[in-house]
């Protein structure tokens, strides 16, 4: 962990690159898986009784990466937060991107979709269980973030791979799984108390329940579609199982799950991410930042696969119990990993399809061998696949239980024995008579003092100030 990922976090603010050569750039979402596989190795090393400080090393370093995450978005609170809360609009979101030393801005809106909602569930999924937060500034900025995602049901953005829909034109559109990642980050953070046990009613976090029922009733209508351009995306895989566990219908887990290994696992080499992606093949034409009309059809059955799905079908695999699922993905990925001179396991970002096989990939796909990208490199890493790769051997190895991977038990389904408890108020003792004549004990205002009983109306104006 400390030559792959810890080498690499910024000092200053804690962030990570995507690719261990980037000296400059920050990404807030591979910053988060990093800290996850981290935090996966500090609860391994809390079961040893002596670790020599490595477990407190590791849980700081979490602690660090996720505040200065904090501090970056908190930064553009009133440009971007507030603006976004009144015009859910590109032009508004929270960066996704920052310098990895400064934390300030480096890409305008204009050149790179920052607009990713699912960054920001994610990071109030993971962070509430992470003691990260010191302030009442702090707690009122994640409650903003509340409401920031709240309305991930009907803001358009620019999905898991940040270019939109699949065929990158600066559009961006409704992605189930942003909406997935929303839904399961709101039910993880509805009433958590920011300051754990020392904490009082004034830093626990609200949910409006509304809102996330109409992200819920969309998620499950959406699946197992993406979104409009894509009829399937690997970003599902992360939205119905690990990370997220958004849904716990078996029949939707089923059907998107295995939509997508029927679409988009054609070979032993990886998963594509969405059908026609032209990222990473050699007929994409990287100086340009949007492509031509018409221009994905060219990248059909030669999209580039990446081994890092074969990780999260293992994970998937652990999480559901399914052994034959983890041995046959294992089996996989053994063979495209490498070797660093330590020894050390370095997956490839993805692998792509070498100009002389073209024509017969695209005549017989899944038949010609595939070359590993430069991205994902012994001296490159691809710290997101990395930090995927060290939880599932942790998990693998029988260090790491599910339950301290997934804390706040995410992947299991609500209790289904719900009592549902219905108190009856009646206006007047007159009403109170005939209820009683029928048989329904109830009570007037008066009889619950101090409790105070408004209308709607009421509390419409109270909530105006």
């Amino acid at each position: 962990v400390k030559r792959q990922l810890l080498n690499f976090q910024s000092p200053t603010t804690g962030l990570f690159p995507r690719l261990s050569r980037d000296r400059e750039h920050g990404y807030v979402r591979d910053s988060i898986y990093c800290a996850v596989s981290i935090w996966s190795l500090y609860q391994a090393y809390k079961r040893i009784d002596d670790d020599r400080g490595k477990s407190y090393e590791l849980g700081q370093s979490v602690v660090k990466c996720m505040r200065g995450i904090l501090f970056c978005w908190m930064r553009q609170s009133k440009d971007k937060m507030e603006k976004f809360k009144v015009e859910q609009g590109p032009q508004h979101a929270l960066h996704s991107i920052f310098h990895l030393k400064s934390g300030m801005t480096i890409i305008p809106e204009s050149d790179y979709g920052h607009l990713q909602v699912r960054l920001h569930s994610h990071f109030m999924r993971d962070g509430n269980v992470w003691p990260i937060i010191y302030t009442m500034d702090e707690v009122n900025f994640v409650q903003n973030l509340v409401y920031y995602v709240e309305r991930a049901y009907r803001t358009p953005d620019f999905g898991m791979w940040e270019r939109g829909s699949k065929y990158n034109n600066g559009t961006p559109e409704i992605h189930s799984s942003s909406i997935g990642m929303a839904k399961s980050a709101l039910e993880a953070i509805n009433g958590c108390n920011l300051f754990g046990d020392k904490g009082a009613s004034w830093s626990v976090i609200y949910v409006d329940v509304d809102a996330h029922n109409r992200n819920r009733s969309i998620f499950e209508t959406l699946l197992p579609r993406e979104s409009s351009s894509k009829n399937t995306d690997t970003g599902l895989l992360m939205a119905v199982s690990f990370p997220c566990f958004a849904t716990h219908d078996d029949y939707l887990y089923r059907r998107t799950k295995d939509k997508v290994i029927r679409k988009l696992h054609r070979s032993s080499y990886g998963i594509k991410r969405f059908l026609r992606d032209g990222y990473g093949t050699v007929l994409e034409d990287r100086s340009r930042k949007y492509y031509t009309s018409g221009e994905t059809k060219a990248f059909e059955n030669i999209e580039s696969e990446w081994p890092m799905f074969f990780i999260l079908m293992i994970l998937d695999g652990i999480f559901k119990g399914h052994d034959e699922q983890v041995q046959k993905y294992k089996q996989l990925l053994a063979p495209r990993l490498k070797r660093d001179k330590y020894g050390d396991y370095i997956v490839p970002m993805y692998f792509y399809v070498p100009k002389e096989f073209l024509e017969a990939e695209r005549a017989e796909p899944g038949s010609q061998p595939r070359l590993p990208s430069a991205e994902g490199d012994v001296d490159n890493l691809f710290m997101m696949g990395q930090a995927l790769h060290i939880i599932s051997k942790l998990l693998l190895e029988g260090l790491l239980h599910i339950t301290e991977l997934d804390p706040v038990r995410r992947y299991l389904p609500a209790a289904t024995d719900l009592v549902v408890q219905v108190v009856l108020i009646a206006e007047s003792m007159r009403l109170q008579a005939m209820m009683a004549t029928y048989g329904i004990q109830t009570q007037t205002p008066h009889e619950v003092e101090p409790v105070q009983i408004w209308s709607p109306k009421q509390l419409m104006k109270v909530c105006s100030f």
